[in-house]
């Protein structure tokens, strides 16, 4: 539970001393008259011009090409739910903090007033020769799939929904590093995954892009083990029916090297670690109580590596590690979209990166931790590590490049 004097100081936070966390800025002199006369009328009509005969030219004469709208429909707010489009501008506002403190990438949220899965298509598909990029934000699932399916058909500029590809990329990067600390290797272990929604779904199907194999993976929803004998299952959930007789998430637990958790707190139990195959790996990422907390975990096994989603414990699974660099690469090759390479080479350059001597500015930021060596307390990057901006970026403009996703 978040403490009172937290809340308190939250609701300060973000109401002084002005309501909010961003604004706007010019970039532009407006000291005189001849300057304002340029910024509007009349000399605003030549970009106009340019513009209208050339539409590329709106990335030279206009902030576009560094400018993302984050778009939610506050349907599925951080642990809150759907707590509607207006509550949600909080989070979005974050969301944009993140984006250009990060990154430098100016961001405007769109809070969209609309549950209706193709009214929020077309309303997004309309307001986007605005942008350099779409990022989807707090959408449930199954719409969620549907809704990033269609804008990436629909549009010529990167549209990614963070809440799966942001997480998948970094519960990717992380695994990679723990299975190589656990001398396990993707194609071989057996993982569980509690949680099919959004975050669930990406993170499996990016894992099988890595190589993990179908038949070693089981996903847990609220009605146990998916499996095909299954009668209520989506079309998403579908692609993860496997034929087991296992029923239980304690049942799947039988033997499992690997769990992620992006479902409820305290859903997995001490029983369960215990029944896990040698040196298992855990991500218990439901925040911010986790589906085991990493104290009580090792206290049952000492062999584990494990992470969660809090900055208070070793191993944070954070997006933010993925979607400002994933977004300063595609904005800077000028990508139409972002393809599942774009995503690799994002997992691949968060991995390598703990592989690599810290500088000394990160051990300050994070001066009460102890583990910046690659080893189980340290499989991933931290947050506030600037060698992500450069690292990240430039393999994303360079698998764009590669991929055929520059114009």
């Amino acid at each position: 539970m978040i403490s009172e004097k937290r809340c308190s100081a939250a609701l300060e936070y973000h109401e002084h001393p002005v309501p909010g966390k961003t604004s706007i800025a010019i970039t532009k002199p407006t000291a005189t008259q001849q300057d304002l006369a340029l910024a509007y009328t009349p000399g605003v009509a030549e970009p106009v011009n340019e513009i209208a005969q050339t539409p590329e030219n709106a990335y030279r004469y206009t902030n576009k090409g560094n400018l993302l709208a984050i778009i939610t429909n506050g349907t599925a707010v951080l642990g809150l739910g759907n707590v509607g489009a207006l509550a949600s501008k909080p989070v979005m506002e974050g969301k944009a903090v993140l984006f250009k403190h990060l990154a430098n990438i100016d961001v405007f949220d769109i809070e969209v007033d609309c549950e209706d899965p193709q009214a929020f298509v077309e309303t997004v598909v309309r307001i986007a020769p605005t942008f350099g990029g779409i990022i989807l934000e707090d959408i449930k699932a199954p719409e969620c799939f549907a809704i990033e399916k269609a804008l990436y058909e629909k549009l010529n500029i990167p549209v990614m929904h963070d809440d799966q590809h942001g997480t998948a990329i970094v519960v990717a990067a992380g695994l990679l590093n723990a299975l190589e600390l656990q001398n396990k290797k993707l194609a071989e272990v057996q993982i569980v995954c509690a949680g099919a929604g959004a975050a669930g779904v990406a993170s499996i199907e990016l894992l099988l892009h890595l190589g993990a194999k179908p038949e070693n993976i089981l996903m847990i929803d609220r009605s146990g083990v998916i499996h095909d004998q299954r009668t209520d299952l989506n079309e998403f959930k579908q692609r993860f029916a496997v034929k087991t007789d296992k029923r239980t998430l304690a049942e799947a637990m039988n033997d499992a090297d690997v769990f992620i958790g992006l479902s409820g707190p305290g859903v997995l139990s001490t029983e369960m670690l215990s029944t896990m195959a040698p040196r298992p790996i855990i991500f218990a990422l439901s925040n911010p109580t986790p589906e085991i907390l990493p104290e009580v975990a090792l206290n049952v096994r000492k062999d584990i590596i494990m992470a969660t989603g809090r900055g208070d414990y070793p191993n944070q699974v954070n997006n933010a590690l993925a979607f400002p660099y994933i977004f300063r690469g595609a904005l800077d090759a000028r990508a139409t979209c972002i393809n599942k390479a774009m995503q690799l080479a994002t997992v691949h350059a968060i991995k390598d990166l703990v592989k690599e001597p810290v500088p000394d500015e990160v051990r300050f930021s994070y001066a009460k931790e102890k583990h910046f060596t690659f080893s189980p307390d340290y499989i991933l990057p931290k947050m506030l590590d600037p060698r992500l901006r450069k690292r990240v970026s430039q393999a994303v403009v360079e698998a764009a490049i590669k991929s055929g996703a520059v114009k």
